[in-house]
């Protein structure tokens, strides 16, 4: 029979109880994030026999929103999710979630943790991985490399503090610098939340696909992915762009017409160079985010919308508020989670991914070409005032300037037109 330090070690302490995480008559609500959606089913059919109120999640973005809308007593999270790493993500939820019991289906080999004491989730755990999991002579031997079933221990604290260097990187985020390591961690920690965002940085550095990324690792994705370039449409228009507008509204308005925003109902709108839109309209914007409503151009109703924000620029927004050409309240209204995307110039190191990546893509198109040691050398000589897109730019030209030839060398590289 299982010592009660050995049932401690299972299922933890917290506000479901000490010692035991079963018992109660009423029903209790656990969040399961897992991406294997088997194994969620299985224990969702468990544990709703057992008066838990089970909400599944596909990830921890998904997690993270459940947790939000259900305030659960327990979360069970898999050791291993498809959006977030673990460790951090166990961080933001004792930040956030103080009194949520977090608890991991882990495969460690820890005899104590293999107690063989019947408790509701444990059982449910059994159930859940077939009859091999149910085989009580496998249950109760002894410690091995590989364990029989994954099982239920505490996060331990280190998993919370591992560096960001231990987290894993986004498929749309190329390079392995500190300054890249760092933007994923921030990416993945914002994603889950409906929080609005403020992505900064100079021209060509990749905010857009920073801005997709939160969208892909949010609970929005299965919803509308909206882009509005600020800059790219007259001033006069923009409005009625953003907000919609109604039949006969202005000259030429010869239907009634949605605007960016509400199409994104449900999603994520993208600001791209917010900081173009005019002063008039950014006081209508910012009543916007702090209410949820919209009103067409031409219309005397008020319609409420569901749209996360996430606005870039590549000016100093602050700075031009203290100069009265963009609002502050505005500002610190977009700024609630501001976040900067490095220049090449300042991940250099990257350099080698980039072009490898860029390559690649061109050669879907066309038979690859490889780059020269001496076309190498001349691009890291380069100070990439345009950044990645003007790299991309550079490569394509020396991709068509080298012909039939496979090689790219350094005569090809170049950076602006020759002059006659």
């Amino acid at each position: 029979m299982a010592m009660a330090g050995e049932a401690a070690m299972v299922v933890g302490t917290g506000m479901i109880g000490t010692g035991v995480l079963l018992g109660a008559a009423s029903t209790r609500k656990v969040v399961l994030a897992s991406a294997d959606a088997g194994l969620r089913g299985r224990l969702k059919n468990s544990l709703a026999g057992m008066r838990w109120e089970v909400y599944e999640a596909a990830g921890g973005a998904e997690a993270m929103a459940r947790l939000d809308e259900v305030r659960p007593e327990a979360l069970l999270v898999d050791s291993w999710l498809p959006d977030l790493e673990v460790g951090e993500f166990a961080g933001q939820i004792r930040m956030l979630y103080p009194a949520v019991e977090l608890m991991r289906m882990d495969g460690g080999a820890d005899g104590k943790a293999r107690s063989p004491r019947r408790n509701e989730l444990l059982h449910a755990l059994r159930e859940a991985q077939g009859p091999v999991a149910n085989d009580t002579a496998a249950w109760n031997a002894a410690p091995v490399a590989v364990p029989v079933v994954p099982v239920v221990t505490r996060i331990v604290e280190s998993d919370a503090r591992r560096s960001p260097e231990a987290g894993m990187m986004l498929p749309e985020m190329i390079g392995e610098s500190a300054a890249m390591r760092e933007l994923a961690r921030l990416i993945r920690l914002v994603a889950a939340r409906s929080t609005t965002v403020l992505i900064e940085g100079e021209t060509g550095a990749g905010k857009e696909v920073v801005a997709k990324a939160i969208h892909r690792l949010s609970d929005r994705v299965s919803k509308p992915f909206a882009v509005l370039n600020c800059a790219a449409i007259p001033e006069a228009l923009l409005e009625a762009e953003l907000f919609g507008h109604t039949r006969g509204a202005f000259t030429g308005a010869v239907q009634s017409r949605t605007g960016r925003i509400e199409a994104a109902h449900g999603g994520t709108l993208f600001l791209d160079e917010i900081g173009e839109m005019p002063l008039a309209l950014q006081a209508k914007m910012l009543r916007f985010l702090e209410c949820g409503e919209l009103q067409r151009v031409g219309d005397n109703e008020t319609t409420r919308v569901d749209v996360r924000i996430i606005a870039a620029t590549h000016q100093p927004l602050e700075k031009r508020s203290a100069e009265g050409t963009f609002r502050l309240d505005l500002y610190h209204r977009l700024a609630v989670f501001p976040v900067e995307v490095p220049a090449l110039r300042e991940r250099m190191e990257d350099l080698g991914l980039l072009v490898e990546h860029i390559l690649a893509k061109m050669g879907e198109r066309m038979p690859r070409k490889r780059l020269s040691e001496a076309a190498m050398a001349r691009l890291r000589e380069h100070c990439w005032p345009g950044n990645v897109r003007e790299l991309m730019h550079v490569l394509e030209r020396a991709t068509i300037l080298a012909g039939d030839a496979m090689e790219i060398g350094a005569e090809e590289i170049r950076y602006r037109r020759t002059p006659r």
